[in-house]
């Protein structure tokens, strides 16, 4: 994957179209880095593909201009983070912003009960989202039922977490005093996954309770930090993964003759070549990314076309 380097736009130059991959940084919403790049782009059309914590730093992929249209189709991809989870302490939000509500010792927590519980999360799981998240439970975001006190469950949902590795198990004592166990892990996940729920869980399985006190996320689909920027290095240089680039490490690819792009551009069902379920990224002659399609009865049904 290749990407552009430029200075931020000038007066009356339109922004480039594509991906901008952020290492977010800790104690910035999503949206603040939503807001922070439409200054440094000089765009109003910023968008992100999934959000990151608040306390999470890492990958958060954005869309500029055109390639806002993909980020939907991005959403779904698999997630890969590294963090650290501490056994012998509760909080209300489930990680370390929130209050802790219960502590208890967790010194003779065994190696055996870590992996135990750690292997009753790893596969296709059905988790409990974080109270103190953006879920919506009839309408209403949890995170506002809980300041208004309300009493509420939210039901559990698939989830997939394909690896949960513990690295290291590092004993320690809490501020409060109590002896806690921080672990140090890996986990490669699907969207939607909660790593917040994921301490919590483990803590109750381990019987001392847990919450997530550091997460980096290092991976969103086949973008890794590797081609990410912190906002200070892109105030400096505006780094962009051209749109059409993107879409070819993102998706399965469909290249057309220039008769067929014109036909497709021009809303034509044309018979396409059987993919996988999810969209496929059709191009044109001289790598002109065209749109994004799925395959319906046969024919190329487009979900978005850039052109």
């Amino acid at each position: 994957m290749t990407q552009q380097k430029t200075n931020p736009p000038a007066a009356g130059k339109g922004p480039l179209d594509g991906l901008v991959i952020v290492d977010k940084p800790s104690g910035f919403t999503s949206h603040d880095v939503v807001a922070k790049m439409r200054g440094i782009a000089k765009t109003r059309r910023v968008g992100h593909a999934g959000t990151l914590d608040p306390m999470a730093t890492g990958v958060l992929v954005l869309g500029v201009e055109k390639a806002t249209k993909m980020l939907g189709h991005l959403a779904l991809t698999e997630k890969e983070y590294l963090g650290t989870i501490r056994l012998g302490q509760n909080t209300v939000t489930d990680d370390a912003e929130g209050e802790i509500t219960s502590s208890a010792d967790a010194s003779a927590v065994t190696r055996e009960a870590i992996d135990a519980g750690v292997a009753e999360q790893t596969g296709a799981i059905m988790q409990v989202p974080s109270k103190v998240s953006a879920i919506k439970i009839d309408g209403k975001r949890s995170y506002a039922r809980v300041r208004g006190g309300e009493e509420f469950d939210i039901p559990a949902r698939p989830v997939t977490v394909s690896s949960f590795r513990v690295y290291d198990v590092r004993p320690a004592v809490a501020e409060d005093g109590t002896p806690v166990v921080d672990l140090v892990v890996s986990v490669v996940c699907s969207s939607g996954t909660y790593i917040r729920a994921i301490a919590r869980d483990l803590g109750a399985a381990t019987g001392v309770g847990g919450h997530l006190t550091a997460l980096r996320r290092t991976r969103v689909g086949p973008y890794g930090l590797d081609a990410a920027r912190t906002l200070d290095q892109l105030q400096e240089e505006l780094t962009v993964m051209p749109a059409a680039d993107a879409a070819a490490a993102a998706f399965p690819r469909w290249d057309v003759d220039e008769r067929r792009a014109r036909l497709l551009l021009n809303g034509v069902r044309l018979d396409m070549p059987g993919y996988p379920a999810g969209a496929v990224a059709a191009f044109g002659p001289e790598e002109r990314l065209l749109a994004l399609v799925e395959e319906e009865n046969g024919k190329a049904k487009s979900l978005a076309v850039f052109g």
